[in-house]
C-alpha cells in the first residue's frame, strides 16, 4: 500500500504517558466508554513505521479527546504547556514527517490566550486543535470569542475534535460515546458555530471537521429549514453556504455512500485525508485506506494526490 504518493494527514494522534496518568486520574479510566486498555502507547517509531507502510509522508499530530483540562485551571495550563512541548520537540526531531496542531487548556480563556501565542509564536505549530465542548462550552460561545478572535487574525487552522457531553452516558445506554455520540457531537458543535453567528464573524479561521463531517450531511437542509422558521435574516449565508467553507477529513468509516453524503456539503478542494491514528490502531488504518481507494472508484491514486494537495494549500507558511 506504500507508494510515492505521500499523504499528508491532519487527524492524528499522539499521547504521552504522563497525559494519559491524568486522564485516567481524572476519570477517564475508560476512553469515551471504550475498554482502558484502548488508551493507546504512542511512540514516535511505530508511528513512522505505519506511515512507511501505507505512504503517509507527514501527519500532524494533535491531542484528543479528552483535552486537558480536568477541572483544574493551573493544572490544565501545566498540562497543556507539557504536551505542547513534547509534540514540538517530536517534530523538532523529524520535521519533513511530522507537524503539530497544539492544545489549549479551555474553557479557561486567559490561559487559552497564552498558551496560544507561545505555541505559534515560539513552537511554530500549523494550527490548534479545539473540542467540541470544553467542560460543556461550545466552540460558538460568547465566552470564547477572544480566543477565536485571535484565531481569525492568524487566519488559523482548527481541527475540530469531538469529545463527550454531559449526559451522554444515558444517550449511549452502556455503548461508547465515540460510536454514535461523538459523530453527533460534531453536529451540534458546528450547527451552534454557524446559527451563533460564530462562523461569519471568525471567517478567516480554517475549520477542519472530522470525519467526513458526522452527520450533518444529513442535517445540513433541515438546520437550514428551521433557521429560516427562527427568523434569521435572509440575506445571511445560508447553511449549505457556510458548510461548503470549511475542510473535511476522511478519518473515520469511509464508504461510497459516506463519500456521497459528504459531497453534498462539500467539494474536492476541501477534503482531506485523516487517519485517526493512534486511536484508529493500526489494522484499522490500513483497512480504511483501502475502504477510501474503492470509495473513490478503486485503487484510484486521485483522491490521495488531492487531499494532499489540499493540505498543501491549507498548511503553507504564511497563508
Amino acid at each position: 500500500m506504500s507508494g510515492t504518493n505521500d499523504l499528508i494527514d491532519v487527524h492524528a494522534h499522539f499521547t504521552t504517558a504522563h497525559y494519559v496518568e491524568a486522564a485516567k486520574a481524572a476519570g477517564h479510566v475508560l476512553p469515551a466508554g471504550m475498554p482502558e486498555a484502548y488508551w493507546p502507547q504512542w511512540t514516535a517509531r511505530q508511528h513512522l513505521d505505519l506511515m512507511d507502510e501505507t505512504g503517509i509522508g507527514r501527519a500532524v499530530l494533535s491531542l484528543s479527546s479528552p483535552g486537558v483540562y480536568f477541572g483544574d485551571e493551573p493544572a490544565a495550563r501545566q498540562l497543556a504547556r507539557e504536551v505542547n512541548e513534547f509534540c514540538a520537540d517530536v517534530v523538532g526531531q523529524y520535521p519533513a514527517r511530522f507537524g503539530q496542531f497544539a492544545t489549549l487548556p479551555l474553557p479557561d480563556v486567559d490561559g487559552s490566550l497564552t498558551e496560544l501565542a507561545y505555541c505559534f509564536d515560539q513552537l511554530g505549530v500549523d494550527g490548534v486543535v479545539l473540542l467540541s465542548n470544553h467542560a460543556g462550552i461550545r466552540l460558538g460561545d460568547k465566552r470564547f470569542h477572544p480566543v477565536l478572535a485571535e484565531l481569525d487574525r492568524r487566519a488559523a487552522v482548527v481541527l475540530l475534535h469531538p469529545t463527550v457531553y454531559a449526559g451522554h452516558d444515558e444517550l449511549s445506554f452502556g455503548r461508547p460515546q465515540a460510536m454514535i455520540e461523538f459523530l453527533f457531537e460534531t453536529a451540534r458543535t458546528v450547527t451552534d458555530f454557524i446559527l451563533t453567528g460564530a462562523a461569519e464573524r471568525f471567517g478567516r479561521i480554517r475549520l477542519i471537521v472530522p470525519h467526513l463531517g458526522g452527520v450533518l450531511p444529513s442535517l445540513a437542509e433541515r438546520i437550514e429549514l428551521f433557521r429560516t422558521i427562527d427568523g434569521e435574516p435572509a440575506d445571511r449565508a445560508t447553511v449549505a453556504e457556510t458548510l461548503g467553507r470549511f475542510y473535511y477529513d476522511l478519518a473515520g468509516t469511509p464508504s461510497k455512500h459516506q463519500i456521497a453524503a459528504l459531497t453534498s456539503i462539500s467539494k474536492p478542494g476541501r477534503l482531506l485525508y485523516g487517519s485517526d491514528y493512534a486511536w484508529t490502531r493500526r489494522e484499522h488504518v490500513l483497512r480504511l485506506l483501502t475502504s477510501l481507494d474503492v470509495a473513490f472508484d478503486g485503487c484510484n491514486a486521485g483522491w490521495r494526490s488531492r487531499t494532499t494537495q489540499n493540505a498543501n494549500i491549507l498548511l503553507a507558511p504564511g497563508r
